[in-house]
């Protein structure tokens, strides 16, 4: 591989994209907040760096995937941001899930120093990040776009160029909303099967092949089932998501009531101190509602 790869941000995302690119070939240098995520990266050939400075000294391209807008400005722009240590001609990647305006913001910003910048929010949880097939919407300038496609298909399978720079993060907004609106409907579904006194199991193999399937139905449910909370993507990460879906359709003077109860549902999971489960624990703000609890320990 000519171009050399950095990564930022080694997260439950990150961990499996940054892999994938290691898998394809690429030489990763790599740089995450909290050092020991790094470690089993490093056992399997990456270079870990002092800070994303020093990444970016030493690589074409890097790749930032962090949880919020904040964290994405201090990788790319604080003290020992990527600006800092990026050569006239490099590319940042962002697959990170934050405001379209500041993405447009920090490119302009990176752009002055000849840094190049391209956002791509990716969908598909942590197995579709451990397995090579994101969905990823992408954002920037057509040259910028097909310099960063290679990398792109290393970690992900859906890959469209949306637009301008800041695109990206409008769709993965739009994204976030099905998601929910998907993962609400989840919960409501098994909560009925469950107080309909029906196996749950065989519910699930009765629906989930047709019509009513889903991605979030064939993959969380059975969690859901197992009473297995173990996130793909947390409680706190969603919300997160969902209050940069909420400001941008103010913004815009969208209605989005549906979204809005369901960002309050969360909201009641948070102030248990739920906020690192995944996000299908949605099911458990309609437990509290309803006094009943869907899953096979209820049912036994």
């Amino acid at each position: 591989m000519s171009e050399r790869v950095g990564f930022v941000g080694l997260g439950i995302m990150g961990q499996g994209m940054a892999r994938n690119l290691m898998k394809a070939g690429y030489t990763v240098h790599v740089w995450n907040r909290t050092a020991s995520k790094m470690a089993p990266l490093v056992a399997e050939g990456a270079h870990a760096a002092a800070s994303p400075a020093e990444v970016a000294a030493q690589c074409d391209i890097v790749v930032t995937c962090v949880s919020d807008t904040p964290d994405v400005e201090a990788v790319l722009l604080g003290e020992a941001g990527i600006i800092h240590g990026a050569k006239p001609g490099a590319l940042v990647i962002d697959c990170s899930t934050i405001s379209p305006q500041a993405t447009r913001d920090f490119a302009a910003t990176l752009n002055e120093k000849g840094i190049h910048m391209v956002d791509a929010p990716v969908s598909g949880g942590s197995e579709g990040a451990a397995r090579g097939t994101l969905t990823i919407m992408v954002g920037g300038a057509d040259e910028d776009v097909e310099r960063a496609k290679p990398v792109l298909q290393a970690m992900g399978k859906t890959i469209t160029h949306i637009g301008e720079i800041g695109s990206g993060q409008v769709v993965k907004a739009v994204n976030q909303v099905l998601v929910v609106g998907n993962c609400l409907a989840m919960c409501e579904a098994l909560l009925l099967a469950q107080a309909g006194g029906v196996d749950l199991q065989k519910n699930f193999d009765a629906v989930s092949q047709g019509v009513a399937g889903s991605w979030m139905f064939t993959n969380r449910a059975p969690q859901i089932i197992r009473r297995d909370w173990r996130p793909g993507f947390t409680i706190a990460l969603q919300q997160k998501d969902l209050r940069l879906v909420l400001d941008a359709a103010d913004e815009l003077g969208v209605p989005l009531p549906g979204t809005s109860l369901i960002f309050q549902l969360y909201r009641t999971l948070e102030a248990r101190n739920l906020g690192l489960e995944g996000n299908h624990a949605l099911v458990k703000a309609l437990e509290y509602l309803s006094g009943i609890e869907v899953g096979t320990e209820a049912s036994q």
